[in-house]
C-alpha cells in the first residue's frame, strides 16, 4: 500500500467521522403539527397549560374515555373541558352533554372546526379570516369585557388559521372575545367574534375558535400567558374541572399487541395457557430427541465419462472404423427415435420424408446415406473420413 494511498483513506476516514459527528449533534427540526396533548412539549401542544391548572386552586380531573361514557354517571357535576384543533361529537353524544350542561354544568369548547351538529345547535356559522392585503395571517386577539381586554391586542406571532364565528341576530350570544388579522396598526379595527357564550338550560356553553392560543408557543411569548388567564377566568368557580385527553390530535395510545391482549380477560388467560402448555411441552417432551437421519449422497451419472474413456481407448488405438460403424449406428437410432422412420430400406420417398421432416434438403439426406453406404463398405477407415461423417451429421442434425 503506497503512502499517497494511506493518507487518502485517512482523509477520507476522518471526512466520515466528521460528517456523522455533525449529523448526530444537529438539532431536531421543530415539529409543528397540532396536537393539544397535555403531555406534549411541541409548539402546539399544552403541557404548559396543563401544568399551570395543575397548581390552581381547583379540582382538576383527567378524562381519558369518550364523553358518552363519563357522563353517564349522574353524579358527575362541573366544568367540561375540550381543547384541540377539531371538535366533532355524534348526535347521541353531543345530545349527552348538553343534557348534563341543561341540568346546571358548563361546557368549555375550544376548537379551530366544530362538528355541524354543534353549530347548527347553537344556530351558529364559521368563517376563515383571509388576508386582504399582502400575505400576513398571524391573528390578533383581545377580550370585549372592559375588566378583562388589554390595552393592545395580544399577537401569535406565527402565520395560522383564524377561524370566526358568525352568529344570528335573531338569538343573540354573549360575546367575549374579538380577533383581526395583523395589518399595520397594533389594533384591532375590525373586530371578528372568536369567544362567546350561549345559555343551554341552566347551564353554560363556552365556544373558542382560537385552540393556538392555549398552546405552549403562545403561553410562553412575552405576555401572552396572561390572555389565557384572562379566558379562564369565565370559568365557574368552586367547581371540578374535567380535561378531556379523548377528544386529542396528539393522544399517545398504545400499538403493543400484548398490551390489547392483557387488558382483555379471554385474551390474557388464552395468552397465559399457551405459555403455560409450552412449558410443560419443553419439560416432559424435551428430552425426546430424534436420531440424525444420515445424508445419503445421490448416485453419480457416470455414462458420459465411461463413454469418453471408451471413445479415447478407440481413438488411441486408431480403430476408425469402429468408431464410425458405431456412430452410424447411434445417428440411424436417432432418425427411428426422432421422424419415426424405418432405416433399413432406404429409397426415394424414404430421402424425401426424412428431408422433409429434419429440414434439410433430398440432395443433402441422400448424400448422407451414400457417404454411411460407402464407409460401412470399407475396411479400413482414414480419420479424414471419419471427421468427414462427424461433420456430415452435425450439419443434419443443425438443420
Amino acid at each position: 500500500m503506497s503512502k499517497a494511498y494511506k493518507i487518502t483513506l485517512a482523509l477520507l476516514v476522518l471526512l466520515l467521522a466528521v460528517l456523522t459527528w455533525l449529523e448526530a449533534n444537529e438539532p431536531e427540526p421543530v415539529n409543528w403539527s397540532p396536537s393539544y396533548a397535555a403531555v406534549d412539549k411541541n409548539p402546539l401542544g399544552t403541557k404548559v397549560l396543563f401544568e399551570n391548572l395543575k397548581q390552581q386552586n381547583l379540582e382538576l380531573r383527567e378524562v381519558k374515555v369518550p364523553p358518552y361514557e363519563f357522563l353517564s354517571d349522574s353524579t358527575i357535576s362541573g366544568t367540561y373541558f375540550f381543547l384541540n384543533n377539531s371538535l366533532s361529537f355524534d348526535q347521541q353524544e353531543l345530545k349527552k352533554i348538553l343534557s348534563w350542561v341543561a341540568r346546571g354544568n358548563t361546557a368549555f369548547f375550544i376548537a379551530e372546526n366544530f362538528g355541524q351538529n354543534l353549530l347548527d345547535t347553537l344556530n351558529l356559522k364559521m368563517e376563515t379570516l383571509v388576508p386582504q392585503k399582502g400575505i400576513s395571517s398571524k391573528p390578533l386577539l383581545n377580550l370585549k369585557d372592559d375588566a378583562l381586554k388589554s390595552s393592545s391586542p395580544f399577537l401569535f406571532d406565527k402565520e395560522a388559521y383564524q377561524d370566526i364565528f358568525i352568529t344570528s341576530d335573531s338569538l343573540p350570544k354573549d360575546v367575549l372575545g374579538v380577533t383581526q388579522l395583523q395589518k399595520d396598526s397594533a389594533k384591532i379595527s375590525d373586530p371578528k367574534i372568536n369567544f362567546l357564550r350561549d345559555t343551554v338550560g341552566k347551564g353554560m356553553v363556552y365556544l373558542h375558535s382560537t385552540p393556538k392560543a392555549f398552546s405552549n408557543y403562545f403561553l410562553l411569548q412575552d405576555k401572552n400567558a396572561r390572555y389565557a388567564e384572562n379566558v379562564l377566568a369565565y370559568l365557574p368557580p368552586q367547581k371540578t374541572f374535567f380535561w378531556d385527553h379523548y377528544y386529542k390530535t396528539g393522544k399517545t395510545f398504545y400499538t403493543s399487541p400484548l398490551f390489547v391482549i392483557l387488558n382483555s380477560k379471554a385474551l390474557r388467560w388464552a395468552y397465559y395457557f399457551v405459555i403455560i402448555g409450552s412449558l410443560l411441552f419443553i419439560i416432559f417432551e424435551g428430552k425426546r430427541k430424534q436420531r440424525s437421519i444420515p445424508v445419503i449422497e445421490p448416485l453419480k451419472n457416470q455414462t458420459l465419462d465411461f463413454t469418453r474413456t471408451i471413445a479415447g481407448l478407440y481413438l488411441d488405438r486408431a480403430d476408425y472404423k469402429n468408431i464410425t460403424s458405431k456412430k452410424i449406428k447411434l445417428f440411424l437410432e436417432y432418425v427411428r427415435s426422432n421422424y419415426r422412420v424405418a432405416t433399413n430400406e432406404p429409397n426415394p420417398d424414404f430421402y424425401e420424408r426424412v428431408a422433409a421432416m429434419s429440414g434439410n434438403t433430398k440432395k443433402d439426406v441422400e448424400e448422407l446415406w451414400q457417404l454411411m453406404e460407402r464407409l460401412e463398405k470399407k475396411n479400413l477407415i482414414s480419420k479424414k473420413e471419419l471427421l468427414e461423417l462427424n461433420k456430415a451429421i452435425s450439419a443434419f442434425k443443425k438443420n
